[in-house]
């Protein structure tokens, strides 16, 4: 039998498996095959893995920088991550958003036994990627919402290509424009679904822009829990010149300690 498939296999195909298969062990590059049904209900996604864990990558943003880490097994903002593990203590954590779920590993398997993880992904494409990559990691002190966090309940869009047809992927965002693909969107404040015997000890946006609005709808759970604050904000000044930030957030006695990657942390300066 062995010899009658030796006989099939064509002379270059045989030097290929040799050279390429049989002497490494192993094929060390994921290959792509195109979906035979190509629609919008159809998941287009790589399995990917790091030390973390598992991880469903969609394919329509596959050159985005954080897609290639993990797709060349490396952790995509390993100090942020680290940091949340840190710092979380036995506090819940709050984390939006969360793309196809690349924090979630890190996070969830190294925060305390009772502890939760809080995310949130508006983007149906996105949420999908998410929940394979828990239902991977077999992660069950995850809840994962498909919403987007503002400062009230509405129903809004959000943008994921450009006019030009260029996918957004992580950068998908809310904005006042009618060019490109957009897609629409609930936001629900977090206030409205915390729990108030939840303590949320690290609340991280990377919210593209969105920060303010999602935490005017946190502010009574920041009050309450008074978090570690990590928001990806362009620029120090734009956060600490803004009047609601002031007579809000720093008025409780919150202050810029530092950053991390393109994060800004903010937290509580006792006296």
């Amino acid at each position: 039998m062995i010899q009658l498939v030796k006989s099939l296999v064509p002379k270059k195909l045989k030097k290929f498996i040799k050279r390429k298969v049989l002497k490494k062990g192993y094929v060390n590059k994921p290959v792509h095959v195109a979906s035979l049904i190509k629609d919008e209900f159809t998941l287009d996604c790589t399995i990917a893995y790091n030390k973390y864990g598992g991880y469903c990558t969609p394919f329509s943003v596959q050159k985005e920088s954080v897609v290639q880490a993990i797709l060349k097994g490396e952790v995509y903002e390993p100090n942020t991550i680290q940091y949340i593990i840190d710092y979380c203590k036995n506090g819940d954590v709050v984390q939006a958003g969360a793309f196809f779920g690349d924090f979630l590993p890190g996070i969830a398997k190294n925060i305390s036994q009772n502890a939760k993880v809080w995310t949130f992904e508006p983007s149906s494409e996105y949420y999908r990627c998410a929940e394979i990559t828990i239902l991977i990691n077999k992660l069950t002190n995850v809840e994962l919402l498909q919403v987007g966090l503002g400062a009230e309940k509405s129903q809004l869009k959000l943008q994921v290509a450009t006019a030009d047809g260029r996918q957004l992927g992580g950068a998908s965002r809310i904005i006042d424009s009618e060019n490109g693909k957009f897609v629409p969107i609930t936001i629900e404040t977090l206030d409205s679904i915390i729990p108030e015997d939840r303590n949320i000890s690290i609340l991280q946006f990377d919210l593209e822009g969105f920060e303010m609005p999602a935490l005017k709808g946190a502010i009574n759970t920041i009050k309450r829990c008074k978090p570690i604050l990590i928001l990806e904000i362009l620029s120090h000044n734009d956060i600490l010149t803004d009047d609601w930030f002031k007579e809000n957030i720093l008025s409780l006695g919150y202050k810029i300690t530092g950053k991390v990657h393109n994060n800004t942390i903010i937290t509580i300066q006792h006296n």
